[in-house]
């Protein structure tokens, strides 16, 4: 009998987390049309559809990767074959914009030693990446710890999802009982970091996995309630406060309204303080910039001299973008003015939705080169520079 491997693609996570928070922020009535009308406006815009093959370094018994934990599928393991069972009455549909965000939040007293581990275990969550620092806060005082024993469940396949979980500490293994397997079959592991169990708290479907500790370790957690409310209701309220955002930037007046939705679900918050670098000129371009509040002061050097301010950019502006449309180092740098929010786009997202507005930022550009001309004195050429 032949035995059967699961590989799971690296990026797969990634896409379906996005679809799912699209979801359950629009709540479609029927959600097969949705899904083949959200992957297609994804192909159409020139996403990488293609998701790539699974590392087969680190794989064991024919399982998941782990070189990259934070954008593996953890609990949900391969959806196809699995044994599920109807989800349960209390595993009920979350609304976020039925949530008042009102009600006592969860909060779980904590050393300073502890916060400081904990910060290190969050960081580069892929569901963590859009929250701003106060949200990470809110995050941290709402996770509390768990001890774990060699040979122990984590999470049983089956059981209905209670708990979001990063790793801190231990090595763990990923279990999938298959309908023609009469022993769960081990598709992948863990090893000090990671994290596992929300896809389950997101779809409302049983654990499609069982996670067994190898060895002691620790992982922190976080109840299946608190983190709807933290992940789900922020990114419902990330994408309502980015899309009137965008609707205010007149170079994207050429997008359609579900471009900008996509645009907005890949904006990432940013906070500066005064006088704090955003660019450097010279630097190499890793995104662009849109700002959501306060002031940027754009300066350029040229020859040596001593940085002339060239433009001011308040909210509803962006900078960074002439970069990354000549693929050449920033041609000025960005400095805060006063507190500033700002929205991050990066570079690979830059150039997957951005397409539909590429002519107008090349005018721009043309304008740009005018300006500085006037103040330099000389020709200056924007192209050669960024």
């Amino acid at each position: 009998m032949t035995t059967r491997h699961y590989e799971v693609p690296p990026q797969l996570e990634d896409l379906l987390l996005e679809f799912t928070v699209n979801v359950l922020v629009n709540q479609p009535d029927n959600l097969v049309a949705y899904a083949v009308q959200y992957f297609t406006r994804l192909n159409e815009s020139g996403a990488n559809s293609k998701l790539a093959p699974a590392d087969t370094n680190n794989v064991q018994d024919g399982g998941v990767s782990d070189q990259d934990d934070s954008m593996m599928s953890e609990d949900e393991g391969p959806p196809q074959n699995c044994n599920y069972r109807r989800k349960s009455v209390f595993a009920e549909a979350y609304n976020p914009e039925e949530d008042d965000d009102e009600g006592q939040k969860a909060v779980f007293p904590k050393s300073d030693e502890q916060r400081a581990r904990l910060s290190d275990a969050v960081q580069g969550i892929l569901l963590f990446r859009a929250l701003d620092p106060h949200q990470m806060q809110e995050v941290i005082d709402a996770m509390f710890e768990r001890k774990v024993t060699a040979g122990e469940n984590v999470i049983q396949q089956g059981d209905d999802g209670d708990n979001f979980y990063v790793i801190e500490s231990g090595r763990y293994s990923i279990y999938v009982k298959m309908d023609d397997s009469a022993e769960p079959k081990k598709v992948g592991s863990y090893d000090n970091k990671g994290s596992f169990g929300e896809l389950a708290l997101m779809y409302n479907m049983p654990r499609a996995a069982t996670i067994t500790a190898d060895e002691e370790g620790s992982l922190w957690a976080m109840d299946r309630q608190t983190f709807r409310r933290i992940v789900l209701k922020n990114a419902f309220k990330k994408r309502k406060m980015y899309e009137s955002l965008l609707e205010t930037v007149p170079m994207l007046k050429a997008l359609e309204p579900y471009e900008r939705m996509n645009l907005a679900d890949a904006l990432v918050p940013r906070t500066f303080t005064d006088g704090e670098l955003i660019i450097e000129q010279g630097d190499e371009a890793d995104g662009m910039y849109f700002v959501e509040e306060g002031t940027v002061r754009i300066t350029r050097t040229e020859h040596g001299q001593a940085e002339v301010q060239i433009n001011v950019i308040e909210k509803g502006g962006y900078l960074g973008e002439l970069a990354l449309i000549t693929k050449n180092p920033r041609a000025a740098s960005a400095y805060a003015v006063g507190d500033v929010r700002l929205a991050f786009l990066d570079r690979e997202a830059f150039e997957r939705l951005l397409g539909p507005c590429m002519d107008v930022m090349k005018r721009e550009m043309e304008n740009y080169e005018e300006e500085l001309q006037k103040i330099f004195g000389s020709s200056v050429n924007i192209s050669d520079v960024r």
